[in-house]
């Protein structure tokens, strides 16, 4: 269905992703071999020796979060994913909104994680080849993954999640191996500072839970594949829950790993280019060392791609509802994918990374900066859905006090991350960002506003189709 003048053409294929397809486009989205590698450096400055503790709070706090998705994902199948959730419990308006949060976080996501790739794909290069100027060659290698990532989404979405669990399977398994041969042959592997938070503070968990909230953003990537699963109603909510859990418990083991194995050191965990490496070299497997930068530079890549593949599909979903650029809502004939919304998730972002990278601003920064806002439209589309989740169960009549609490616990948990992005103030650029957000957020509800005056009677025919993708509820309920 589309509201536009032009009716799109194609469409998905439906009904050949399996459950570890569906798990694997989660899993690419997060990126969980890039947190040691990479974020766990900015929540130790932070939080410090309640680095595992943040992590263990994220966990429960997006599980919570995971039941209001999957109140939906039990019910209704799309690939407006928590767009469409959020439709079906709020109406239109609130639908629109949180698709466009969503495009915003899966885009700004593509291009933080870009940065994160061309800076472990620089520790590679370099110990191969030696020092060479890095402004030129970022660029160059962020505009080649993003390329790929493009050609590999248009293709085949089959391709995109094997390939995504390939990358990763590969390197998680390189991270435990020297993870645990640590535990193994450390004196004492019991690190009584930091199960006694030696240092720590309440602010100091606070504001590591922001960082924190962003290794996990994306564990709802696998609704957007709720036309190319088989069984759907069953295998995505599933999927929610067990990566969730299974990325959940990998951060709290290599959390508590990596400090336990840097406390005392005379360079701190967050002043060090690529720890795990150092991790390998102290266990004496320093060639792993160089496997994993290779692998955690594939697995940012790997993010990229599944963040493109998850905006490919919310901005199509828009598209078919009028709501954004028509011919977004094509599919490709052959390939059956969103290839129009591809393109134009693939070429934002680039745009987003490449002048930031060409400008000689810092891959970290470049990291934090991006990732700041992608981490704020996933907190306000978290938001929405958990308000979403009891209105649309009382609309079919199945709605029960368990719901309300789930509910009512996930936005108050997801509210102190949201605190944490704006107090203290940050410093500058950081103090900007969520007035960026703000501003970008702004753009998609006045393009929704103009619509709706234009074609008065969208806002119908709109929440029409929002509806019928739900299961009635007495089929819902065998």
């Amino acid at each position: 269905m589309s509201t536009d003048s032009r009716a799109p053409r194609g469409s998905l294929k439906r009904d050949h992703l399996s459950f570890l397809d569906v798990v694997a486009q989660a899993i690419g989205i997060i990126a969980p071999s890039g947190t040691p590698a990479f974020v766990f450096l900015g929540v130790f400055a932070t939080a410090g020796n309640a680095l595992w503790l943040a992590y263990l709070f994220a966990t429960l706090a997006l599980l919570l979060l995971s039941f209001n998705i999957t109140a939906f994902s039990r019910r209704s199948a799309s690939p407006g994913a928590l767009y469409t959730f959020a439709g079906q419990g709020l109406g239109a308006f609130w639908g629109s909104i949180t698709g466009w949060s969503l495009v915003i976080a899966y885009l700004f996501t593509a291009g933080a994680v870009v940065a994160g790739a061309v800076n472990y794909a620089l520790v590679v290069l370099h110990a191969v080849f030696g020092p060479f100027a890095d402004v030129a060659a970022s660029v160059a290698i962020a505009a080649l993954l993003v390329f790929i990532a493009f050609y590999v989404a248009w293709r085949s979405i089959k391709l995109s999640t094997r390939l995504t669990l390939t990358l990763e399977a590969v390197t998680v398994i390189a991270i435990l191996t020297i993870a645990v041969l640590w535990l193994l042959r450390a004196p004492n592997p019991v690190d009584s500072a930091q199960l006694r938070l030696d240092g720590v503070t309440a602010d100091q968990v606070r504001l590591g839970l922001v960082l924190a909230f962003f290794s996990f953003v994306g564990f709802e990537g696998a609704t957007v594949l709720g036309h190319e699963a088989r069984n759907p109603l069953r295998v995505i909510p599933r999927a929610v829950i067990v990566t969730v859990l299974s990325v959940g418990l990998f951060f709290v083991f290599t959390g508590y790993v990596l400090v336990a194995a840097f406390q005392g050191a005379a360079t701190g965990l967050d002043k060090v280019d690529a720890p795990l490496s150092v991790l390998a070299t102290s266990v004496g497997l320093e060639p792993l060392g160089l496997l994993i930068a290779a692998g955690v530079a594939a697995s940012f890549f790997a993010s990229a791609l599944g963040s493109i593949n998850a905006g490919a599909r919310i901005i199509y979903s828009l598209s078919r509802h009028g709501i954004i650029f028509g011919r977004a809502g094509d599919a490709h004939e052959t390939h059956a994918t969103p290839h129009v919304a591809v393109a134009i998730s693939a070429a934002i972002a680039a745009l987003l990374a490449l002048p930031l990278i060409g400008a000689g601003i810092g891959l970290l920064d470049v990291f934090a900066y991006l990732g700041t806002i992608a981490t704020l439209g996933f907190l306000t589309t978290y938001i929405l859905v958990a308000i979403a989740a009891p209105v649309f169960l009382r609309s079919r009549g199945e709605l029960r006090i368990h719901h309300v609490l789930v509910s009512v616990l996930s936005i108050l948990l997801l509210t102190l991350p949201v605190i944490g992005v704006l107090y203290p103030v940050p410093d500058y650029p950081l103090n900007i960002l969520p007035y960026v957000f703000l501003g970008l957020l702004l753009i998609g509800g006045l393009q929704f506003v103009i619509l709706r005056w234009r074609s008065p009677k969208v806002l119908d025919v709109i929440q029409k189709d929002l509806n019928e993708s739900a299961t009635p509820a007495a089929v819902a309920a065998e």
